[in-house]
């Protein structure tokens, strides 16, 4: 069975959507762990909606604002399957998703796997496309986090109930890099499989944050040297810079594919 981990506050407007696209999965062994972080609008209505319909659906109310990495390890607390997958309540799987990645891991037992993904806005319309390379290591994930949050999906049976940090606005990151510490490839299926929501108050919107995240991640959690956080972050800035503002010229260079 796949536990998919969604955390959710005030997401009242696309949760419906989000929920709507794991119950439309062509693979159905699966629960929907969610977890709501004191929110303030008509989430927990909405989604309650859908565990009085679905009871592969649960809901875990927090009694105050804890953020997104108490929420998601909330979830892989409870979680009862043998796959841990993560999906926030803004964001969308295409229906086929965790059948092709589930074939994915037990034809090879990789596991630790993780997929392309389209950037969609707040309507719903596709606006970019994040492609991924087959393979990531530990090293070239410090240089670039080219795996998407809402791709992932770990085995337990393999690593364990495998916790994000709580230290940092990067936990996703940190948390790759955990895994990656314990086996030496995430693999990646370079076909979209989800659709990652951009809208301007969201927390990663804010670069400039994040990038101060990433830096924290380097040397608070992984203890970098001031040398090799120097190194790993200027990869990081010229990579990001390319990504987002050249992506021709990131795409001819292999930054991005």
């Amino acid at each position: 069975m796949i536990s998919i981990i969604t955390p959710s506050h005030n997401c009242s407007a696309f949760i419906s959507e989000t929920i709507r696209s794991v119950v439309s999965q062509t693979f159905t062994n699966w629960e929907m762990i969610i977890v709501d972080d004191f929110s303030s609008d008509k989430s927990v209505n909405v989604i309650q909606s859908f565990v009085d319909q679905d009871s592969r659906i649960r809901l875990i109310r927090l009694p105050e604002n804890s953020g997104a990495a108490v929420a998601r390890n909330t979830a892989i607390e409870a979680a009862k399957g043998r796959y841990i997958a993560f999906l926030d309540s803004d964001d969308l799987w295409l229906p086929n998703k965790l059948e092709a990645q589930i074939a994915l891991m037990q034809a090879h037992a990789y596991p630790f796997v993780f997929s392309a993904y389209d950037k969609i806005d707040e309507q719903g319309k596709i606006f970019g496309h994040i492609g991924i390379p087959e393979k990531v290591a530990y090293s070239d994930l410090l240089k670039t986090c080219s795996i998407g949050c809402l791709t992932v999906i770990y085995d337990a049976a393999y690593f364990g109930k495998v916790y994000m940090p709580t230290n940092t606005k990067r936990e996703d990151f940190a948390m790759w890099l955990k895994l990656l510490k314990m086996t030496d490839y995430a693999f990646g299926i370079n076909k979209t499989l989800a659709q990652y929501r951009v809208y301007d108050n969201q927390n990663s919107a804010n670069k400039i944050q994040m990038a101060a995240e990433g830096w924290r991640v380097y040397r608070e959690v992984e203890c970098l040297s001031i040398l090799k956080a120097t190194y790993y972050f200027s990869h990081y800035a010229v990579r990001g810079i390319l990504r987002t503002k050249m992506p021709k010229l990131a795409r001819i260079l292999g930054v991005l594919k």
